[in-house]
Order: C-alpha cells, then structure tokens, then sequence
C-alpha cells in the first residue's frame, strides 16, 4: 500500500476558493523549494496563505516523519469552500441585498520522489 504522505490544512480562511484555486494551481506536483519561490513572486493574497500552509506540511514532514525536505514535492493541493459569512448592504428605497463572504479550507500533501 502507498504511504499517504504529510498534510497541513488552514481552515476557515477570508479569502474566495475560486480565487485562491487559481495560484494551487501554479504550483500542483512542483517540488516544495520551486513552489516556494513561486509564491513569493506571486502577487496575490492566496499565494501567502498557500505558501504558510505549505511551510507548515513541509515542517510536519521534517519533525513528525522525519522526512528529508529537499526531496518533498507537491502530492495533493485543494482548496475546498468553508462557511459563507452572511452580511447585508443597503439597496435603493429601503430595500437590503445579501453579500456572501466566503471562506475557503486548503489543505496540502507532500509526498517524497
């Protein structure tokens, strides 16, 4: 059977899945240090919150499965919807309009080549 790999997952965070999708999908199956330096570079607000949680399943790997980090690469990267926060903004003649501010889960598996 193939070992699962290690996984980080940040919950709950104030940015929209589809957007934060679009930078997953920059670094999907790239080797941990190249992904990295992609984030940096990338100037978007989810390539930070993907770059914490990637330097988080990276650390998981090093200190709980003793893993060699320079061999990691990028199993799994998803981002899944969380809980939509529900707000109201005023509309013309007394009327309100709901905004949906959605949330998003990312979770990231590293597996060694």
């Amino acid at each position: 059977m193939e070992q699962k790999g290690v996984r980080a997952v940040s919950k709950y965070l104030r940015i929209s899945p589809s957007k934060a999708r679009l930078v997953a999908d920059l670094v999907r199956s790239k080797n941990v240090g190249e992904a990295l330096t992609i984030l940096k570079f990338t100037p978007k607000k989810g390539a930070r919150l993907l770059s914490k949680t990637l330097r988080s399943a990276m650390a998981n790997a090093e200190n709980t499965k003793s893993m060699d980090v320079d061999v990691l690469y990028i199993k799994e990267i998803y981002v899944n919807e969380g809980p939509r926060l529900k707000r109201w903004r005023p509309r013309a003649m007394g009327r309100a309009t709901r905004i949906l501010k959605r949330t998003s889960h990312i979770t990231v598996v590293l597996g060694e080549k």
